[in-house]
């Protein structure tokens, strides 16, 4: 009786008790405890990978991405915009430049990072910057080529990247074509260095124009910049200002966040240099 009388005083221990056994029960019929579970393989997610070089380093940065992973690249001719005196996180001078996006799996993700910054020397100033962005979805039947891949490799929950952890974001601003230098200019008065313009067009947009009240010109200029987090809201706003929707630029601005980069320090350093003798 005094056992019952227990029971009924603790209704919450019986039944935490029971819920206990109950998991314990389920575990070990598929297979799975508390401890398996911990362990259980994390999804190899695809992730994309922004390599920015000159022309001639094309041919290398892809055979390093065959040697150590499997990507799907796209490449595009881009122009950097960077000051002589500074080398920009994208890039030196007005230069040509390779802008390479590469679908990787993100098992790969570190080592392929690893063997950009020793194999193309990234950690010398002006060679080219890689930089990775998550992605919330992909293709199935890309991300499941890229995941048989590297079917063997497994993902080590404490290195992704959570958003406190990361230091910088991609600013992208595609304004109408012949506006990117006063775009390039304005993000210089709020702590840019410099970027990479990509040129493109517009696509059929009559809809989406309809609910922003603006109709974009079909000639545009993308301009990539690679900013710390603490100067991207100024950046942005100096460029909405500058070259936003209600200008003749008829700007589009937004941002990306970054993970994992590969020859960005040394370009920061070059900054922080050149800020110090003005």
């Amino acid at each position: 009786m005094a056992e019952k009388r227990n029971e009924r005083k603790n209704p919450a221990a019986t039944a935490a008790g029971a819920v206990e056994k109950l998991v314990k029960g389920v575990g070990s019929v598929i297979g799975v405890t508390p401890k398996t579970a911990e362990k259980q393989k994390l999804p190899n997610r695809t992730k994309v990978l922004v390599s920015i070089v000159n022309h001639d380093e094309e041919k290398r940065l892809k055979e390093i991405l065959d040697d150590t992973s499997v990507a799907l690249s796209f490449m595009f001719a881009g122009t950097g915009t960077a000051r002589s005196a500074v080398l920009d996180y994208l890039g030196i001078g007005d230069t040509e430049k390779s802008v390479i996006l590469s679908l990787i799996p993100e098992s790969d993700e570190e080592n392929i990072m690893r063997e950009l910054r020793t194999r193309m020397s990234l950690y010398l100033v002006g060679r080219g910057i890689s930089f990775t962005i998550p992605l919330s979805a992909v293709s199935q039947i890309v991300s499941n080529g890229l995941e048989s891949a590297a079917a063997e490799k497994t993902i080590d929950g404490s290195n992704i990247m959570k958003d406190e952890q990361r230091q910088y974001d991609l600013i992208i601003a595609a304004v109408a074509a012949n506006f990117v230098d006063d775009a390039m200019e304005a993000a210089r008065t709020a702590g840019a260095a410099g970027g990479t313009i990509v040129r493109g067009r517009a696509a059929s947009n009559e809809k989406a124009e309809q609910f922003i009240g603006i109709s974009l010109m079909q000639e545009q200029e993308l301009l990539f910049i690679l900013t710390t987090r603490e100067r991207k809201l100024a950046i942005m706003q100096a460029l909405s200002e500058k070259v936003g929707l209600k200008t003749e630029a008829g700007g589009v601005i937004f941002s990306l966040p970054v993970d994992r980069t590969a020859g960005i320090a040394v370009a920061a350093e070059a900054q922080e240099a050149q800020e110090g003798q003005a």
